[in-house]
């Protein structure tokens, strides 16, 4: 990795940074987190947290407006415009939670007592806990929190300032709420004036990115025959879906290591995990199914375009049937997702790392390997080069038992948020008091 393009910043930008920081509120920032977290807002229904936030965004003096997309749910889009002359740097993030917070994510998301998987918030001294309260109301509240205190130090801005947030930023497909998910709120959200020449996107691990991977999801279905309980084994006509899977799962599970190691490029990582087996009802259990189906997501590197990962899956296919020529197999690409990049000397990477190095006071390391999957790669599909910037995560030391693995994402320990907030507001003003032409912009 290159050494961050150094650009002065000058006295007059760090007196309006210092002004800012010195505005950055924790107590204000964990009021909002809490107030927020208190609403949900699974995905493809948001309405009510979006139009909390609208009002929010227009309480801190930027002209801010609830967009629905139907009864259920909408996106916001709020402005704070600069003098003119400058660039226009959109603030984003999703706002739905990928968890229903109800019964429906028992039994599969584990001991349902842990306090990160509701959706109720609870404040214990410096941490906020509730469904989302980490990501994504963590990063909402971060990110508020940054314009207030950019707006409140008067800071004379040539660009302008936009905040978006938008419904369906988790990677699931909810039928029942329009197939909300998969980034169907960001595509609404620019399409109706979210037009930007930048976009910074908060999401977990203290580095910046310029890229980000996209998804691709498969069945696999193992064929049998449907049975009888009372049938004994080696019966003529009756084979089993479900026996042969232990078959197939390793395989399966290989590939997906092996997937992943060839495919690694830039600073992606696309790894993939079988999410589910399906086969069968337990209202049924006597009669063996005909289809055991295997369900999971393989990560999709920007520069592998998802007809390419399908065509690796399929030839790992051809040879899984040739080497167990007994197996009877099919198998389908139902999502699809393509990576998205942005070139790291653009300026807002090479800026949002220079905010980074001032905070940290050292030079930006080379990332970690990235596999997770958030809307920056779709709005650099768009064309909107977007640098996302992060915070340590998983926070540490919680005094409340947490789900285990990612659980409700919902843990945020509000002073692992500050830095972030402060390299987020060097950023802004590093871009927002420059006209178009220091920026690279026609």
């Amino acid at each position: 990795m290159k050494p961050t393009v150094q650009v002065p910043f000058g006295e007059q930008r760090q007196a309006w940074l210092d002004a800012t920081i010195a505005r950055l509120d924790p107590e204000r920032l964990k009021r909002l987190l809490f107030a927020l977290t208190d609403i949900h807002s699974p995905t493809g229904a948001a309405r009510d947290a979006s139009q909390f936030m609208a009002a929010t965004l227009g309480g801190i003096g930027m002209n801010a407006r609830y967009m629905p997309m139907n009864e259920r749910t909408g996106n916001v889009l709020a402005e704070k415009r600069g003098s003119g002359g400058g660039a226009a740097v959109m603030l984003y993030c999703p706002i739905d939670t990928h968890l229903e917070g109800n019964e429906d994510d028992q039994p599969w998301v584990g001991p349902s007592h842990f306090v990160d998987l509701h959706p109720k918030a609870k404040l214990l001294g410096d941490w906020v806990y509730g469904l989302g309260a980490s990501n994504p109301k963590g990063m909402i509240a971060t990110l508020t929190e940054v314009a207030t205190a950019l707006i409140e130090a008067e800071v004379p801005l040539t660009g302008d300032l936009l905040f978006g947030l938008a419904d369906g930023g988790m990677p699931v497909d909810i039928a029942a709420r329009d197939h909300a998910g998969m980034s169907n709120g960001l595509h609404h959200l620019l399409a109706r004036g979210a037009a930007a020449d930048f976009a910074i996107i908060m999401k977990p691990w203290n580095f910046v990115y310029h890229e980000e991977p996209g998804i691709g999801w498969f069945k696999l279905r193992i064929l049998g025959s449907y049975g009888y309980a009372g049938v004994p084994r080696g019966t003529p006509g009756f084979r089993s879906s479900i026996v042969p899977a232990a078959t197939v799962i390793p395989e399966l599970e290989q590939w997906l290591i092996d997937y992943a190691e060839r495919n690694t490029s830039g600073v992606v990582k696309p790894h993939g995990w079988i999410a589910g087996i399906r086969s069968g009802s337990d209202e049924r259990p006597s009669f063996p199914s005909a289809v055991t189906e295997l369900f999971f997501d393989v990560r999709i590197n920007p520069r592998t375009s998802p007809a390419e990962v399908k065509a690796q899956f399929a030839a790992f296919m051809r040879d899984l049937s040739a080497r167990f020529p007994d197996l009877e197999l099919e198998w389908e690409m139902y999502g699809s997702v393509p990576g998205g990049t942005t070139d790291p000397d653009n300026w807002i990477i090479q800026s949002a790392r220079r905010g980074w190095e001032a905070i940290e006071g050292q030079p930006h390391p080379v990332p970690d390997p990235l596999g997770g999957q958030t809307d920056g790669a779709a709005l650099r599909r768009y064309g909107v080069p977007t640098a996302r910037i992060g915070w340590p995560w998983p926070a540490t030391g919680s005094p409340e038992p947490l789900a285990e693995g990612l659980g409700g994402m919902g843990a945020t320990y509000i002073p692992d948020l500050m830095p972030c907030a402060q390299k987020i507001a060097y950023a802004l003003i590093d871009t927002l008091t420059r006209p178009r032409s220091e920026l690279g912009l026609s």
